[in-house]
């Protein structure tokens, strides 16, 4: 019988971006390295966030749960990937798999609604500033954590169920670094048509209606600082959501050319490479993004560090 039932399935084996045994030290030095500055730069906003008075606002509310989001988001992958490099083992057990999958999609998942809620918050302080403190009470602010977090559970969780009940033929070895959803899909040897409707529905209504989100809050934005008659008040609002757009640009860029792009395309490891931009590269850079543009993050991160000094 060709087909083995899933049951049966006990490992996969994970390709990785470079099967090179040269390239091996190097991949592991530079993502060593790139984990380490991400879960660094986060956990300083993080704690920069909650422990300064003047920074307990909405907008680095979200920040410092981005922040944290960032550092579970870019710890379901790089770890075990540098494991594997480090114990020449491609190895990963068909539980482990799953709970990776599932922890990556919920993160992910995070990173999208944060980043929608963080472009609503910057509407609503641009178009709406005298109301700013009145429409995002702390109340809302939660509610909001509270959605993002249910949409995020929900829909790794039905990912999850869904390749839980494929079967897998032999060939169990995924062109990737990590369990990802699509190479998951289409090494199983059962029907996979259900798995992928569903896949790309959330695909469409989670990452569509987010985008959809964005795009119509900057809209609102650009038309508010364009009606505004001063200079430096346009260039001060702007200068609010050039980090914000910075990131989202990144993110989005990235993680949709590798969901959209041909099936044929996730056989190779291009898009294992183009992955690293997202998982990894933006995490990386947020922290930087977001500090190097806004002086009460810079003032933040100087008080918590001399306080800590």
């Amino acid at each position: 019988m060709e087909l083995e039932n899933l049951t049966r399935v006990s490992e996969f084996v994970l390709l990785g971006l470079s099967e090179e045994p040269g390239l091996q030290p190097l991949l592991f030095g530079l993502f060593l390295s790139m984990y380490l500055v991400t879960v660094l730069g986060n956990l300083l906003i993080v704690l920069a966030v909650s422990s300064d008075s003047h920074l307990h606002m909405p907008m680095y509310f979200f920040l410092s749960n981005l922040s944290f989001v960032d550092i579970c988001f870019t710890s379901t992958t790089v770890p075990k990937m540098l494991v594997n490099i480090q114990t020449q083992s491609k190895v990963i057990t068909y539980g482990g798999c799953i709970t990776q999958m599932y922890f990556f999609l919920l993160f992910a998942g995070l990173d999208i609604c944060l980043l929608t809620v963080m472009a609503y918050d910057r509407f609503v302080a641009i178009c709406h500033p005298l109301h700013y403190t009145v429409i995002m009470h702390p109340r809302l602010c939660g509610l909001l954590l509270l959605v993002s977090w249910t949409i995020s559970v929900l829909n790794s969780l039905l990912q999850s169920l869904m390749v839980l009940r494929l079967s897998f033929c032999a060939d169990l070895q995924i062109s990737h670094f990590f369990c990802e959803l699509n190479q998951m899909v289409q090494l199983a040897c059962s029907d996979t048509f259900l798995n992928t409707l569903v896949m790309y529905f959330v695909a469409v209504l989670v990452g569509g209606g987010s985008l959809t989100g964005i795009l119509c809050s900057y809209y609102r934005i650009v038309s508010s600082i364009r009606g505004m008659s001063s200079p430096q008040g346009k260039y001060k609002a702007f200068s609010t959501c050039a980090s914000h757009l910075s990131v989202v640009s990144l993110f989005y860029l990235t993680s949709l050319g590798v969901y959209l792009s041909s099936p044929a395309a996730h056989n190779t490891h291009s898009s294992a490479t183009a992955s690293v931009l997202y998982t990894v590269v933006t995490p990386m850079l947020n922290p930087f993004i977001y500090s190097l543009r806004n002086k009460d993050i810079k003032g933040a991160l100087k008080r918590f560090l001399g306080m800590t000094a």
